[in-house]
């Protein structure tokens, strides 16, 4: 269970000051989390498979660490298959496209107040690095560095980098971004550091949530921050993000999510805290649709976002 300490600290988070549909007399809604569920996320140990037998050869194998300890094969299945639509803003990524620019806005606001630059200017990530983990077919990776970060963009699909990179190289200011088929894991072998770090709506397809977010933690400079999406394990976001969404209005192909790999906002602030990264401030994402479009929100009930530090031990 979540301590009292850890919900009294989510408390007090502050609240994002660019909203449009909040009760100003709201109090941040966290509940008692219900019994953790299955997913490994937590420092206890975890079963082991029996060790395979010893090599009949008399030939010792090099012993090397599993880099792929979060990939989730199916997952990554899934979005393979439908690759070839990243930029089709009425195909299946066509909510990731409508709420991109809201999710952009949570980005600019909170990044720029933590380094200390001016929101209102063209290129406020100057002399910044990003990565966007699991950036797919780069739909935020450009506009990152549109706005003058040196953006590196991860993903463990190739068909994504391979249409990342075409789309990409086809403005050239957005062709310097780095695309590279690999992991967070892989990254943090190579000792690689980020001023930022993203992962937005990747963390509920991944097998280990607590091994990602150690991984994003070690790739984040001592001076940096974080930022994850998801979606919330409630009723709501079960109705919403996965029968309406897949089943009733086809904005997803069918099976895209699995509710029992969401996260709730308090499962995610004690993950970070396990990986040394202190929840700073979360907000909601709501769909309006009489306007058709993302407003950010204090509403944590299906999706939101979390803006995080590093926490210096």
């Amino acid at each position: 269970m979540v301590s009292k300490l850890l919900l009294s600290q989510l408390r007090t988070l502050p609240k994002p000051t660019h909203h449009r549909l909040i009760n100003p007399n709201f109090i941040f809604p966290l509940k008692t989390p219900s019994p953790i569920h299955s997913r490994p996320y937590s420092d206890s140990p975890q079963p082991q498979p029996p060790s395979p037998p010893p090599p009949t050869n008399g030939n010792i194998p090099n012993k090397t660490k599993n880099i792929y300890s979060s990939l989730n094969k199916s997952e990554l299945a899934k979005f393979s298959a439908i690759s070839d639509t990243w930029w089709d803003a009425e195909g299946p990524f066509k909510p990731l496209h409508a709420m991109n620019p809201t999710r952009l806005a949570f980005i600019r606001s909170t990044l720029c107040r933590h380094f200390g630059k001016d929101p209102y200017y063209a290129k406020p990530f100057e002399g910044l690095k990003f990565v966007d983990v699991g950036c797919g077919g780069g739909i935020l990776s450009e506009p990152l560095a549109r706005m003058g970060a040196t953006v590196t963009g991860i993903d463990a699909v190739e068909k994504n980098i391979k249409i990342a990179r075409l789309h990409a190289d086809l403005d050239p200011v957005t062709s310097p971004i780095e695309y590279l088929c690999t992991t967070a894991e892989k990254l943090v072998e190579e000792q690689r550091k980020f001023d930022a770090v993203l992962a937005l709506e990747v963390i509920e397809h991944v097998a280990d949530p607590a091994e990602f977010c150690k991984s994003l933690s070690a790739l984040t400079v001592p001076s940096g921050a974080t930022v994850i999406s998801t979606i919330n394990r409630s009723m709501r976001a079960y109705a919403t993000a996965i029968v309406v969404a897949e089943y009733l209005l086809h904005w997803l192909p069918k099976g895209t999510h699995q509710w029992s790999s969401f996260l709730t906002p308090e499962e995610l602030a004690l993950i970070l805290q396990r990986a040394s990264i202190s929840v700073q401030e979360m907000a909601g994402f709501v769909y309006d649709p009489l306007t058709e479009k993302w407003y950010i929100s204090d509403d944590l009930s299906v999706n939101f976002i979390a803006y995080s530090t590093i926490t210096n031990e």
